[in-house]
């Protein structure tokens, strides 16, 4: 129980820190008036509070699962985030090829984590 509450918890820190990255490096899209190096100093605060749990998630992750694993469960949590964000803050549309993309992702996801 213990280490299904420790995969857990990786997971979810993996996920806030994506939701801060998602933003640091696409909420700007948004404000494209603003002033470029203006931009990249708001990128980079909270780009902090990113590594604020992408550090933790990976320290504590690591031993519950390898490193590959933990970068597939990063890019998967990823999509996942950025579709979202996409669709909702962007207000853009998912396109059929974007899903078949995502689809061949998933399968990446199958062969790392299969124990053959």
């Amino acid at each position: 129980m213990i280490k299904i509450a420790k995969k857990l918890k990786t997971i979810i820190l993996l996920a806030i820190s994506n939701i801060f990255m998602t933003f640091a490096w696409y909420g700007h899209l948004k404000f494209k008036e603003t002033v470029l190096w203006k931009v990249i100093l708001v990128s980079w605060g909270i780009a902090f509070f990113e590594y604020c749990f992408q550090v933790p998630a990976n320290r504590l992750g690591h031993g519950q699962f390898n490193a590959t694993e933990l970068k597939v469960i990063q890019e998967i949590i990823t999509l996942i985030v950025f579709m979202c964000f996409a669709v909702f803050y962007l207000k853009e549309q998912v396109r059929w090829n974007y899903i078949v993309g995502f689809v061949l992702i998933l399968l990446a996801v199958f062969f790392v984590f299969k124990k053959w």
